[in-house]
């Protein structure tokens, strides 16, 4: 639909000015309604990486339609979700639930009469968006936590042997003069801090130099008896969460202290800030930790299932294992229940056992009579 000469539905009062003709008023309108969906985000402080990714799930929902927003249907959703659960490699719950919410609130913004789009689309199309993603057809998001099942923390000998591995690596490749050896080192350094802080994956890549701070009551920790998190997994509609994550283990300084001693300063980035940077001076890539990972532990034969995120599934287990006060593991991986915290949670048999026996012991061991 080509409209020239100022001819056509409308009459160009479809432009934001009121006087430009729309020659691809399909194309420019869900262009102009992205735009206008991203500024009422943008005022809402929402993070930029947020809006950017809510914007491009929309827009891979209306190419799979092949039709505009004003020509969506509730059909739509659930045959753009079925393709996503199919195929070789279907996506997770939480994956497709985040992706059916973009949809839901671009839908939101566009119905509301507030922002005028209805009105408009019916005067340059004779229809109007409507409310696509509703509660038949939509992914109920009822509990914080949507791993897989098989998925579970590692053992402390799995954990140990897949550290020593990566140390070996990097021994390897130092001692003979690989260039490969600095990101080995970074990667290595990474995968003991997300264990040490119990951190998610993006929020240790997120992680920069003054992320780091002083703990007044563990001063063997030095500068980094803190570590503030400020990529936390968000609300929904909220900015990411922030919070404090005190040191537990003792062998965290002595890591990050070699590490920034003797390989940070030779990437060259443009960023002085980023804890973890790369060869092309950016930031590094969760997909990337990601391949890390899986090449390390099938190396090393361990379940295929294992991925990062087991990593801070480990720290919630040891700690719990090792006597801490499960409501001080919950604040330190920032869950607001409980319940999450202890979804998390896989101690092994023998801490369980030894539970059970101290608590039998208390209850029925008779107390001692005192002589006299």
């Amino acid at each position: 639909m080509v409209f020239v000469d100022g001819q056509g539905p409308g009459d160009g009062s479809s432009s934001p000015a009121g006087n430009v003709t729309l020659l691809r008023p399909a194309v420019q309108f869900l262009d102009e309604m992205l735009t206008g969906w991203t500024t009422q985000q943008t005022s809402r402080m929402l993070a930029a990486p947020t809006i950017k990714t809510r914007a491009s799930q929309v827009r891979r929902f209306a190419d799979f339609c092949g039709t505009s927003p004003w020509e969506w249907g509730p059909a739509d959703v659930e045959e753009w979700t079925t393709s996503l659960v199919s195929g070789a490699r279907p996506l997770s719950v939480s994956t497709v639930r985040a992706y059916q919410n973009s949809v839901a609130l671009f839908c939101d913004y566009l119905t509301d009469h507030r922002y005028g789009w209805v009105d408009r689309c019916m005067e340059l199309f004779g229809t109007h968006p409507v409310q696509v993603c509703h509660e038949w057809n939509t992914v109920v998001h009822s509990s914080d936590h949507e791993a897989r099942p098989a998925v579970r923390p590692l053992s402390r000998l799995e954990l140990q042997a897949f550290f020593d591995y990566a140390d070996d690596l990097v021994d390897r490749a130092r001692s003979s003069g690989r260039k490969g050896w600095l990101t080995m080192f970074r990667d290595a350094t990474l995968f003991k801090i997300i264990y040490a802080f119990g951190l998610r994956r993006r929020e240790a890549a997120m992680l920069d130099l003054h992320d780091f701070t002083r703990n007044p009551k563990g001063p063997e920790f030095g500068q980094f008896g803190v570590c503030n998190v400020r990529w936390g997994k968000a609300l929904k509609g909220s900015q990411p969460r922030r919070r404090a994550v005190l040191a537990v283990f003792d062998w965290t300084r002595p890591v990050i202290e070699e590490y920034l001693a003797e390989v940070r300063p030779r990437f060259d980035t443009a960023d002085e800030s980023i804890l973890w940077p790369t060869e092309r001076q950016g930031r590094i890539r969760l997909d990337h930790v990601d391949d890390r990972f899986a090449d390390w532990r099938d190396d090393l034969g361990l379940d295929p299932v294992l991925h990062p995120h087991c990593l801070r599934h480990s720290y919630v287990t040891h700690l719990i294992e090792d006597g801490f006060d499960p409501l001080f593991v919950q604040q330190q991986v920032g869950h607001r229940w409980g319940s999450t915290t202890a979804l998390y949670t896989g101690v092994s048999g023998d801490y369980r056992n030894r539970t059970l026996r101290r608590a039998l012991d208390a209850a029925f061991t008779p107390p001692a009579i005192e002589e006299g």
